[in-house]
């Protein structure tokens, strides 16, 4: 019998689930970072938006002086569509703060709509929530970029468009989280979570350069584009998403119980009789832990979150404020708030910065903006390597804070020496600050949505992903916004901005980190939050 290829014998080297696994992490990787690359032209843009006329206004002196010995004066023609300074009403003095009020549309809408999202969400299929997001994101992103092509200058044209996309994109992060979940179990989550963050960077990095290649000739392409790439993305997710291994008959290890667990009626009796044995014995230390500030006395049942069931249809759904109550979500939600800040500021402001201290144009800075993405992608997979290893999460979120403060005052200081010390603190500060928002958003909120006071109940992870992301997104809202009020001021007021939002995010992780350290061993979602 003859001996089977190398390919034939690596495929079956894997297992049925394995290979389902590996296809669910990278479809929701690419679904994701779709909407990354949806988010990005609006950044590369503002340099086209709006324009230095020094240049201009001095070639025009020149020019008029020469004329008018000569006797006559042509004037300067322009495109129909654009303005000496670029595209009205950008053009005037205030386009800062105008290009800021985008950004803040944008992005408030999206802390509104994620602590909504996550609620219908767990009561919707996520193959058909996620869809329609998808499409209506691609929609919209599109919308805006059609303002080019028909002649558009309203302000509350893009600010609407702003606005609505802003909205139906809270439908993606609570859906691809929950999915990636389901499918794979607490072992090494920080490490997978971390690899699969990257999709932020490169839907990042692919969005800066898809929106770069056409930002100087026809900006207007740059969203429509990567909102007919978002659109096809969500027919890819209503073809192939799978939610649960359950559906395909593969092993799930998010649960631990038994297979009776998977029907909703021997669930409710499991959840019964689990809460009747707790009741009957103490927690173990660990649990005692993770409950009490100092590890010592009783222990008070209403600290552990039980939900009943709905009748034989499954667990219900978590509420909010019982979501709240799971230890650690409220520390890691404000934490997440200043450290998204800090990062959403880079993601709509970096290349405008470049293009003012480096002096280069809106393509370029573009391209030059994605070092940023790319020191974060090894950032999130560090962070991810450190808190599998140490099985401390709040303390290496908290480490990588600490160092990003300095590391974001000597970008203030050095990115204007040169090209080359740009490029340097680009990579540094990228890992150090999507470090933490990455670990926040992927691993922390995975283990506290299957947090062990829940008692096995896994409906509460696609809110509890909502309520973290969706306090994170109400600093990415105000970064942007401060960002486009300091910046008439000069640069460095924004850094300063940037160094104490950064001590806040650090601030609130104090007595987690007090708490890990107090009990070696625990790890987040199981002991420690």
């Amino acid at each position: 019998m003859a001996q089977l290829p190398a390919g034939i014998r690596f495929i079956i080297s894997f297992s049925r689930d394995q290979w389902y696994r590996a296809f669910i992490f990278i479809l929701t990787f690419l679904l994701y970072a779709s909407f990354h690359l949806s988010r990005k032209p609006i950044s590369i843009v503002k340099g086209e938006l709006h324009k230095y006329c020094t240049a201009w206004d001095e070639a025009d002196s020149r020019f008029s002086s020469q004329s008018s010995k000569s006797g006559s004066v042509a004037p300067r023609q322009l495109p129909d569509n654009e303005t000496d300074c670029g595209w009205a009403p950008f053009d005037k003095n205030n386009y800062q703060q105008l290009l800021g009020a985008l950004d803040y549309s944008f992005l408030c809408a999206y802390a509104v709509g994620m602590y909504l999202s996550g609620i219908i969400g767990e009561r919707l299929p996520i193959r058909y929530y996620l869809t329609f997001g998808m499409l209506a994101s691609g929609a919209f992103t599109a919308l805006f970029g059609l303002g080019y092509f028909y002649n558009i200058h309203s302000f509350g044209f893009y600010v609407v468009t702003q606005v609505i996309n802003g909205l139906v994109q809270t439908t993606g992060w609570p859906s691809v989280v929950t999915c990636l979940s389901n499918w794979f179990g607490k072992g090494r989550r920080g490490l997978i979570m971390g690899v699969w963050n990257s999709h932020t960077s490169v839907g990042n990095i692919l969005g800066s350069l898809i929106a770069g290649y056409w930002v100087s000739t026809c900006w207007g392409l740059s969203f429509v584009v990567p909102g007919a790439i978002v659109a096809a993305m969500g027919i890819v997710c209503f073809l192939f998403l799978i939610e649960h291994p359950k559906d395909v008959r593969c092993s799930s290890t998010l649960l631990t119980h038994s297979k009776g667990s998977e029907n909703g009626t021997n669930r409710l009796s499991l959840q019964k009789q689990i809460l009747k044995t707790e009741k009957n014995r103490p927690l173990d230390p660990e649990m005692q832990c993770l409950l009490l500030s100092d590890g010592k006395g009783s222990i008070h049942p209403n600290h552990v979150v039980i939900l009943p069931g709905d009748g034989g249809s499954g667990t219900a759904a978590i509420s909010f404020t019982g979501a709240l109550k799971i230890p650690g979500v409220i520390e890691f939600s404000l934490c997440l708030l200043f450290a998204k800040l800090v990062s959403y500021t880079f993601l709509f402001w970096l290349p405008l910065y470049i293009t003012n201290v480096d002096h280069l144009d809106a393509k370029k800075a573009g391209e030059l903006s994605t070092l940023f993405d790319v020191g974060g992608i090894f950032g999130g997979i560090l962070a991810g390597v450190i808190s599998d290893r140490l099985e401390k999460r709040a303390s290496t979120c908290g480490l990588m804070l600490l160092l990003a403060a300095p590391t974001l005052y000597i970008f203030s200081t050095i990115s204007k020496m040169g090209l080359e010390a740009t490029i340097a603190m680009l990579l540094l500060s990228g890992a150090l600050v999507s470090g933490p928002y990455a670990l926040i958003t992927t691993a922390v909120s995975a283990d506290l949505g299957t947090h062990k006071s829940l008692k096995g109940n896994a409906h509460a992870l696609s809110t509890v992903t909502a309520i973290i992301d969706g306090t994170g997104s109400v600093g990415a809202a105000l970064g942007p916004l401060l960002a486009g009020l300091l910046s008439p001021s000069g640069w460095s007021n924004v850094f300063y901005m940037l160094m104490f939002a950064d001590a806040c995010a650090l601030l609130f992780l104090i007595r987690l980190i007090h708490k890990e350290l107090s009990c070696p061993g625990s790890a987040t979602g199981d002991q420690v939050p």
